[in-house]
């Protein structure tokens, strides 16, 4: 029995050439190559993002622990009580470069830089304005209300890794706290 003409011819195909098989090699080392210079891109973002979840995290820690700080006024006596002096733990900072200070000339929230433990890339400050003095805060003028700003700064990364100790990112926080 004779084969067809077409039959024959697959029947003869032995494999890919020489010439295949290297354009097939150079196609994906260019790929690879490319895929290879990306990476330290990627890894640079990954840390970007979490040094920027970190310092938030940091900036969000100390605003708790100034939103628990006490600041009352005081109470007038209610008959058959003493009167409630007034408590003021939370303070106020004397200039945009001063650390708040309460009762008795207290440091409410002291500057930290660098901060401690695994966090030690990072310096964290609070100032406290009085919104009944001056311009107020933001043009808002009220003898009860402070405005709390905290700042959290650290060295980015870079494309070749930590920045020069001049080049530093920062997040800011702010909130307003009333007398209770």
């Amino acid at each position: 029995m004779r084969r067809s003409r077409t039959a024959a011819t697959i029947a003869n195909q032995r494999g890919m050439t020489l010439v295949e098989i290297l354009l097939a090699v150079f196609i994906i080392s260019v790929g690879l190559v490319a895929l290879s210079s990306a990476i330290p891109l990627a890894a640079y973002g990954i840390q970007e993002g979490n040094q920027l979840s970190t310092a938030t995290f940091l900036a969000n820690q100390r605003m708790e622990q100034v939103r628990n700080a006490q600041w009352q006024a005081a109470q007038p006596p209610a008959p058959a009580t003493a009167i409630v002096a007034a408590i003021d733990n939370l303070g106020v900072s004397a200039s945009s470069t001063s650390a708040p200070v309460g009762d008795g000339g207290v440091t409410t929230f002291a500057d930290e830089a660098p901060l401690a433990g695994p966090y030690a890339g990072y310096s964290r400050t609070v100032r406290i304005t009085d919104c009944g003095s001056g311009g107020g805060c933001d043009g808002t003028v009220y003898s009860n209300l402070r405005q709390v700003t905290v700042t959290v700064t650290y060295r980015p990364m870079t494309g070749i890794g930590v920045a020069s100790s001049s080049r530093t990112k920062s997040v800011i926080v702010t909130m307003y706290i009333a007398q209770r």
